[in-house]
């Protein structure tokens, strides 16, 4: 019970620390690189900052004010407990965006086209980490996460639809054609960063091993890595001897470990391991159709 409760604790912190990092960087994206060239991107906090070109109203009161409504249905669609990072990722996201952009007059990089995709990838990161800790920044993300927990359509599709309809808007109160095209450019970035990043921290391994001590390299994996393995019968042809085949599926960031601790056990062992395009079931993504 004890070890349970600390585990609980350890989890939680290490998910709101992660957020955490990912809103900074989230916020970094339109302060650093964004609001300066006065680019527009997208969601809730590309509408804010158009509000920001046009009336100097701080960008987070109007991020703030739009998200109450919004995380209201994110509470009773996807539940507490995304509505509780939810909300602590809207307090955190109009408290930095608070801080007085006249602390960053100017853009750091002059050139508007990168401008737009360095703001654009960091934002993704951002995202990206929010995402995967379960969280959301709010606005279009939260429409995305809806969408996604019913459909296998990616984050990244879903915002880039939502997002295009708001910078698309941008031009009838800015008049710049110039503007909304590096919006539509910081869009795409954080798009494929946001689907990249996910795909990249949810990638899964299918390994196959042959070693005389199957037993041994099994029970490591079951109890260390907290993964199946199914052990299938073979038959070499060029020995015509029977062998044991250790099959398992794992992230791909557990796969070190395994290779380690094979070599370990068995330094002869033959393995054999597959990219995987997606795995559902226990331990991995949920069957959405």
């Amino acid at each position: 019970m004890v070890q349970t409760q600390k585990h609980k604790i350890q989890t939680f912190i290490m998910d709101y620390s992660i957020m955490l990092i990912g809103l900074c960087l989230y916020v970094l994206s339109w302060t650093l690189f964004l609001v300066p060239a006065q680019i527009t991107g997208g969601g809730i906090s590309g509408l804010a900052a158009v509000i920001y070109y046009s009336t100097k109203i701080p960008i987070g009161l109007t991020f703030f004010v739009i998200n109450v409504f919004l995380v209201a249905i994110a509470v009773k669609v996807l539940g507490a407990s995304f509505g509780i990072k939810t909300v602590f990722s809207m307090i955190v996201l109009s408290l930095l965006f608070l801080v007085p952009q006249s602390l960053f007059p100017e853009a750091i990089i002059k050139d508007n086209f990168l401008s737009a995709v360095l703001g654009g990838m960091m934002g993704g990161v951002g995202i990206g980490l929010v995402f995967s800790r379960g969280g959301s920044t709010g606005g279009t993300d939260i429409i995305a996460m809806i969408i996604n927990k019913y459909r296998n359509i990616s984050p990244g599709r879903i915002i880039m639809y939502c997002d295009v309809i708001i910078i698309g808007s941008s031009y009838f109160l800015l008049h710049s054609l110039d503007k909304m095209v590096y919006g539509f450019v910081s869009m795409a970035v954080v798009s494929y960063t946001l689907d990249a990043y996910l795909s990249g921290s949810n990638a899964s391994a299918q390994i196959f091993i042959f070693s005389s001590k199957y037993e041994e390299i099994a029970d490591f994996i079951n109890n260390d890595t907290m993964r199946g393995v199914t052990v299938l019968d073979g038959k070499g042809w060029y020995t015509q001897q029977d062998v044991k085949v250790l099959m398992t599926i794992v992230r791909k960031k557990e796969t070190s470990i395994i290779f380690r601790k094979v070599k370990e056990i068995d330094s002869d062992a033959f393995i054999s391991m597959a990219s995987v395009m997606g795995v559902y079931g226990q331990g991995f993504d949920k069957i959405k159709c």
